[in-house]
């Protein structure tokens, strides 16, 4: 792939910096964006030989800085070919009667109203020029709970279930949108969860390989470089140290 334009959201780490590490090449034009300015610029600097690279600092969960931020993009990069829609978070691990509000406003906020937002200021532009693509970031835990999973796991279900109905408003169009279901994979993801708690973060890869930033940001590279009439609509990967459990069954002591 070259020459196309690429807008990621929360790109100062995981998979959002692997994307832009993949991208970088083959003359892309980048719009990197993320609230912590100091990475962006780094990221700017390391990738300056290989793409145009233009960073925002930019919280999504802002409506106005997100209409802003792509209303006055520098020319070059208005013609937005993909959005990867990547910014998102998960915090805690509280069952539902013991979670922090303010936790579950955070994930319904970033996952959901910012991919929402970021969605809805770009795909204007790509129906009028009737090509694009956006890939939305999902998770397994949109489709299979785990305790703890409460918010995150339907935030994440919003994003899968809008996926599907894009596609479905934009028959009719050549824009494209896929929805990548990632399991457990090591990134920054559990350090945020855990609030920082290292020791935590590290209980969960403990004993297994997980995903890498890196086998999402190449299943992303794959999805986009299909012919442009191919769609691909939903992919679920996991690490082979990953699956499924048993229904869960609670049996009272007689």
């Amino acid at each position: 792939m070259s020459g196309k334009t690429i807008f990621i959201t929360g790109a100062s780490a995981g998979f959002g910096e692997a994307c832009a590490r993949i991208f970088a090449n083959g003359g892309n034009r980048l719009i990197l964006t993320a609230r912590r300015i100091d990475p962006l610029l780094k990221l700017q600097e390391e990738l300056a030989a290989g793409a145009e690279v233009h960073i925002i600092p930019l919280d999504v969960r802002d409506r106005e800085a997100v209409q802003g931020a792509v209303e006055h993009l520098p020319q070059r990069f208005r013609e937005i070919d993909i959005l990867i829609n990547n910014a998102g978070l998960a915090l805690g691990l509280e069952p539902s009667h013991q979670v922090d509000l303010d936790d579950w406003d955070t994930m319904v906020d970033t996952n959901i109203k910012g991919l929402m937002y970021c969605t809805r200021f770009v795909l204007p532009g790509m129906v009028a020029r009737n090509c694009g693509h956006i890939i939305n970031i999902s998770s397994t835990a949109s489709d299979w709970p785990y305790p703890g999973g409460n918010v995150y796991g339907g935030t994440k279900a919003f994003v899968t279930q809008f996926s599907r109905n894009l596609r479905s408003d934009l028959l009719g169009t050549r824009v494209r949108v896929s929805c990548i279901q990632p399991g457990m994979a090591e990134t920054e993801f559990s350090k945020v969860r855990f609030k920082g708690n290292e020791e935590k973060a590290a209980g969960v890869y403990q004993g297994t390989e997980p995903l890498t930033a890196e086998d999402i940001a190449e299943t992303v590279r794959w999805i986009t470089s299909q012919p442009p009439h191919v769609n691909v609509n939903t992919l679920e990967l996991m690490s082979i140290h990953q699956s499924w459990g048993p229904f869960a069954i609670h049996r009272e002591a007689k």
